[in-house]
């Protein structure tokens, strides 16, 4: 299951094996979405940044980044580093032989 609410909902919860939480700076998710927002959705830089500083941001630090305590690994940014992308394939392995 992937999503930036599923980990507070406990009833989701209770169904996961693994719970990863993939953390990202608020720089690097302000990019992202200018980059997507502008091309895929025809918005301007400055009104991807008002949206994300008046509603986007402020959702995140209530509802997504509250859910972090309940994964069992948090993944930063960046997707280079090696410790973590390790550490999760050793875990997605562990569980695939208990199945």
């Amino acid at each position: 299951i992937e999503g930036l609410l599923v980990l507070g909902d406990p009833a989701l919860r209770a169904l996961m094996d693994l719970a990863v939480f993939v953390d990202a700076s608020e720089a690097a998710r302000l990019r992202r979405r200018i980059a997507r927002d502008v091309i895929e959705r025809g918005r301007s830089e400055s009104e991807v940044v008002e949206q994300h500083h008046a509603r986007v941001q402020p959702m995140h630090v209530e509802f997504v980044e509250p859910s972090r305590q309940f994964a069992r690994l948090v993944v930063p940014e960046g997707g280079h580093n090696q410790a973590a992308v390790v550490a999760l394939a050793d875990q997605v392995k562990a569980l695939l032989r208990r199945a």
